[in-house]
């Protein structure tokens, strides 16, 4: 594993301040394209740190499964729905449990789709509230990924966040943030399609 120049390193994660060896997105497929990690190793990259997913429980299988419905029946064509794959971003290789990609799946044969290519990723959220709300929606952020919805399953309510900031000094973050509940709908718009409009109550599972 060659060396890389300290300014071309992604970010520190700002929930630790210990000393870590932090991989690039060029690493972290060397490791992979290697066979050193395989699709059973439960870990993806944010902020350039191996991470363990999450486990998920009944309720997130229920409205990840609901989710890829919604947004397969109202997508149009040019617009496709991918569950639980990579995205490529500057820093990391997130696995957002959806995301709203351009063109066809066939189109990302030999690559995974990037910040440019999507139009919304979904987090499906309980037990990892925390970590959806932080290093998630920072690397989000910082990648200009257009609109992120954390779909929060405790609450029973999808967090709806838009327009990515990264202030200077600061954290990278979204600047508008808005609520909804069963009854509502959240509007997205898909650049050169117009709008779809998805209710929220499509991708909450029945209490």
């Amino acid at each position: 594993m060659s060396a890389v120049p300290l300014h071309t390193l992604p970010p520190r994660a700002a929930y630790t301040s210990e000393p870590i060896f932090r991989l690039t997105v060029d690493q972290y497929h060397g490791l992979i394209d290697a066979g050193t990690l395989t699709e059973d190793d439960p870990v993806e990259l944010l902020e350039g740190i191996l991470v363990f997913k999450m486990p998920k429980n009944t309720p997130h299988t229920t409205s990840t499964k609901l989710g890829i419905g919604e947004f397969v029946r109202r997508l149009p064509t040019g617009w496709h729905y991918q569950s639980q794959d990579p995205i490529t971003l500057g820093d990391g290789e997130p696995e957002p449990d959806g995301a709203v990609v351009r063109g066809a799946a066939t189109d990302y044969m030999g690559k995974h789709p990037g910040p440019a290519d999507v139009a919304l990723v979904i987090e499906i959220a309980d037990s990892s509230l925390e970590r959806d709300r932080g290093i998630k929606l920072r690397s989000y952020a910082r990648a200009g990924i257009v609109a992120y919805w954390i779909v929060n399953l405790s609450d029973c309510q999808i967090e709806v966040y838009s327009d990515p900031i990264a202030p200077a000094g600061g954290e990278p973050t979204y600047a508008r943030r808005a609520v909804h509940r069963v009854g509502e709908e959240i509007p997205l718009d898909l650049p050169g399609h117009g709008r779809v409009v998805i209710p929220a109550a499509a991708l909450l599972p029945p209490s």
